[in-house]
């Protein structure tokens, strides 16, 4: 379970807004809840959505404990989202480009990151979104556009900051 699940594990709560350095505590505190209760699974359940439901709600509990905690994003923080650039000027600016993606991502309400999160960069289908965040359908799709509008925004303010450099 570990070994097959740890990597998601790992960049799901960092994209939920998981600081860096408490990234192992978050994770145990999964793996705890996981090792437990798996003996207890309903056989039809998708054991992966499974999963995320106890990543969100353990992030939601993190983020919770720490909302006044600010903490600058790591090189490992960003590095999750594989480039191929052409110049090491395209590096630098596919590495500015995901620092502010994460930026933006940690500046939205929880329950639209996490529907965001799930359904546009985990590429879940929409109604394991909605079953893992727990809201019906038509509510996450809600949600999604919320942050998607949000997200647009974050990303022009960023455009309008780099231009008055």
């Amino acid at each position: 379970m570990f070994r097959e699940h740890g990597r998601y594990v790992v960049r799901l709560l960092r994209r939920l807004g998981v600081a860096d350095a408490d990234i192992d505590d978050v994770f145990q505190e999964v793996f705890v809840i996981v090792h437990r209760k798996l003996p207890e699974l309903d056989a039809n359940v998708v054991l992966r959505a499974w999963v995320y439901g106890i990543c969100l709600r353990r992030a939601a509990n993190y983020r919770k404990r720490n909302r006044a905690r600010k903490e600058i994003p790591t090189e490992e923080a960003i590095e999750h989202v594989e480039v191929d650039p052409k110049s090491p000027a395209e590096a630098i600016d596919a590495r500015k480009a995901r620092a502010i993606l994460e930026d933006i991502l940690r500046g939205l309400p929880d329950e639209k990151r996490e529907v965001f999160v799930l359904y546009e960069i985990e590429e879940l289908p929409m109604q394991e979104v909605a079953d893992a965040v727990g809201c019906p359908l038509h509510t996450a799709y809600s949600r999604l556009y919320a942050a998607r509008k949000l997200i647009h925004e974050g990303i022009r303010r960023a455009r309008a900051q780099m231009g008055n450099r």
